[in-house]
């Protein structure tokens, strides 16, 4: 189990990385004006609806998918377990200021 969270977490940062990188300044930008949130379900949210925001999002959550679905086959885990396990860590590094979705469902901005 250690062997997996130590995999996962590694996995996890080469997959910000990855996401990060796909679309650098557009993702940093939705997240610091607010327009997208990590959530627990380990699934970037949009917190606008304009169509910019939306595509980020679909864009970002596809490649997380793919990832996730990868980590768990290589690890004989579940997809949602995958998910959970990235959506703690993304919710626990977003910045001062960005937004997370809470246990609760509902938006809070990080202090």
């Amino acid at each position: 189990m250690n062997k997996i969270y130590q995999f996962l977490r590694l996995a996890g940062v080469s997959l910000l990385l990855w996401s990060t990188a796909a679309a650098a300044l557009t993702l940093d930008e939705a997240r610091q004006q607010g327009r997208a949130g990590e959530t627990l379900s380990g699934y970037l949210a949009p917190r606008a609806s304009d169509e910019q925001t939306l595509a980020l999002v679909k864009q970002i959550n596809d490649a997380r998918a793919r990832n996730y679905q990868q980590l768990a086959t290589s690890n004989n885990i579940s997809v949602d377990d995958v998910a959970r396990l990235a959506g703690q860590k993304l919710v626990e590094r977003a910045k001062t200021g960005e937004y997370v979705k809470g246990i609760n469902g509902m938006w809070v901005r990080k202090p």
